[in-house]
């Protein structure tokens, strides 16, 4: 006889409800004590881990169940990878609404694919890439180092520009310093040492929130001066460009978010080819300049500038300050032992491995840059004019003997 919905609610007279409780009577006048049955199981879904449901429901006669297995989701959501492991697909992320799905279409088309938690391992940097991604800031300073210490020098007058070697020869000692101290946090701190991990554990939370908050404003400036400093090469060998340079600074650090946006596999592929390009164009520039002053006796010229210069007298304070200026030079040194865990394994080894031939080039651009500017007589411009032109381009202009392609590579890379 079927049940209909109100007996399965209310069970009929006469009949022990499933959940009443059962006595078996007493004994000598002692009640036993009650037990209650076991209620049967609710009705509701119980989720496994592989998000696959069953529900117990019951049949169309008495004491006739069935369990039925629910799909939780479509297999473009969730990818099934073995027993209660799941990974998320492509639709997981998609919008509801048409606007949502468009919105997601531009977006992965400017940034990647969604990244997966399966595969963040295989987004690890291998020692090449590392150097393209996590040097850049560094060796990039090179192209403006060298000209804020000659800007700063110039302030005391022409001759006082000589001074750009001994104070080029302190940074690079302080480089190395640095980088010893680093090469040793990378070890201490293989899951990653920046200074606000290494502040707080050895000084304490007040110097660590100092040291953070300075790498955050430090991390602001790099961009600024390093969009500048690309903009300023492009000005230097594209004069027509001097009307554009806000909108060119803007348009590069849109690009640069973009691209870092990518995922640190695929901009560290990305960055690999201007980094290394930059790279063998400054190695090249600098053994053609040297060998080429050599032949000439190394004969210093002498600077021009259409800045006046100073008639002060050299102090212990403006050194100081050139000092100050050309540490630009240790721009983002601090980027590989922040980023430890973004190598592959081993990474702390291969993160040292990095940071020591990042220190090495860093050491002989930003010296051999300095050197040729002393030696060719290149000195800094003022920005307003026709006329302008950083000390690179100068550099790059007299050892190439003119804006031929040399010197457009230079200045592009």
């Amino acid at each position: 006889m079927p049940v209909d919905e109100h007996d399965r609610v209310r069970p009929r007279e006469g009949r022990t409800p499933a959940t009443a409780p059962e006595t078996d009577g007493s004994v000598d006048g002692i009640p036993k004590p009650r037990r209650k049955v076991k209620a049967p199981p609710r009705r509701g879904v119980t989720i496994r881990p592989d998000l696959e449901g069953k529900q117990t429901l019951q049949g169309s006669h008495v004491g006739d169940r069935y369990v039925r297995v629910i799909r939780q989701t479509r297999e473009e959501e969730l990818k099934r990878i073995g027993p209660d492991y799941l990974v998320a697909g492509e639709d997981a992320s998609a919008g509801r609404s048409g606007l949502g799905r468009t919105l997601g279409r531009v977006k992965r088309i400017l940034i990647g694919q969604p990244l997966t938690t399966a595969s963040a391992i295989h987004e690890r940097l291998t020692k090449v890439k590392a150097l393209a991604v996590l040097s850049s800031d560094a060796l990039s300073s090179v192209a403006y180092a060298t000209e804020e210490i000659l800007r700063i020098l110039l302030l005391a007058g022409v001759a006082a520009m000589s001074l750009s070697l001994p104070i080029a020869g302190a940074i690079i000692a302080l480089l190395v310093i640095v980088g010893v101290s680093y090469r040793q946090t990378i070890k201490a701190y293989p899951h990653g040492g920046g200074s606000y991990i290494v502040a707080k554990d050895n000084l304490g939370e007040i110097p660590a929130l100092v040291a953070g908050g300075s790498l955050l404003v430090a991390y602001i400036l790099t961009v600024s001066v390093s969009i500048s400093a690309a903009v300023a090469a492009l000005v230097s060998a594209v004069p027509e460009m001097q009307d554009h340079l806000v909108a060119g600074g803007l348009a590069f650090i849109l690009l640069v978010t973009i691209l870092n946006l990518r995922g640190i596999r695929e901009s560290g592929s990305i960055f690999a080819a201007p980094t290394y390009l930059f790279l063998a164009g400054i190695a090249t520039m600098l053994a053609i300049g040297f060998v080429r002053n050599a032949l000439n006796g190394f004969e210093v010229a002498e600077p021009r500038s259409n800045i006046a210069a100073g008639t002060g007298s050299v102090t212990i304070l403006l050194i100081l300050r050139a000092f100050a200026s050309g540490c630009a030079a240790l721009t983002g040194v601090e980027a590989i032992s922040d980023g430890v865990p973004a190598f592959k394994p081993p990474e702390w080894k291969n993160a040292r491995t990095t940071l020591t031939v990042m220190i090495a080039m860093l050491a002989v651009m930003f010296g051999g840059i300095t050197f040729l500017a002393h030696q060719y007589g290149a000195a800094p411009l003022s920005p307003h004019g026709n006329e302008y032109e950083t000390v690179v381009s100068q550099i790059a202009r007299a050892v190439f003997g003119g804006t031929n392609a040399a010197y457009y590579f230079i200045q592009f890379s």
